[in-house]
């Protein structure tokens, strides 16, 4: 899914600020949103994958204004909602989100490859900055649960996760700052030789 949660790399929206000694929490309500959120992810009432995806649904505005705990509130509420306003505890996830698979994984150390450009219409945890860019494969990760099928209650269908390198020139081009790289961490879906 493309939105406005996936700001990396995009222009116009200015810097991050970081305040000094700053709190977990500003208010009482947000650490009370955070408690929900976490009491419902850990009775398996949905998966985190599901959350995210709430949060990339939630209307652009009011995803840039709602800030951090506002946007959990929004959207464990959404998630809520889809369930009848009665979400049941189904099996707790195991928190690692690792997991065995029989499957060899496609990519060597040092493999050229290039990010898929893949635009679906739910979840994705490809970074739209990324997408069409060659980079290294520089760490194989074993088999992690893909976000993607499990937003959406399709399963886990996991999948190998490589440590990628990008070149900053070869991400933002000329205006990169010189010698600069980005690791991300990409499924193997996400990913063609280059």
């Amino acid at each position: 899914m493309d939105g406005i949660h996936d700001l990396g790399g995009r222009h116009g929206f200015g810097g991050s600020l970081a305040e000094r000694e700053e709190q977990a929490f500003h208010a009482d309500w947000e650490r009370r949103v955070f408690g929900i959120n976490l009491l419902l992810m850990a009775q398996g009432c949905f998966p985190i994958d599901a959350m995210r995806h709430a949060l990339e649904r939630i209307e652009p505005v009011t995803y840039l204004t709602a800030g951090y705990y506002g946007r959990w509130l929004i959207g464990v509420e959404q998630l809520i909602a889809e369930a009848g306003g009665r979400p049941r505890a189904g099996s707790v996830p195991d928190p690692t989100a690792r997991r065995a698979t029989q499957a060899s994984p496609r990519f060597a150390l040092g493999s050229a490859v290039r990010a898929r450009n893949l635009h679906p219409p739910g979840h994705i945890r490809l970074p739209g900055y990324a997408r069409g860019r060659r980079g290294t494969v520089v760490l194989q990760q074993g088999a992690w649960v893909l976000p993607d099928t499990n937003a959406h209650g399709r399963g886990e269908c996991p999948e190998h996760v490589y440590a990628v390198r990008f070149e900053g020139r070869e991400l933002w081009g000329e205006d990169a700052e010189p010698g600069s790289c980005v690791h991300l961490d990409l499924f193997e879906s996400y990913l063609e030789p280059a």
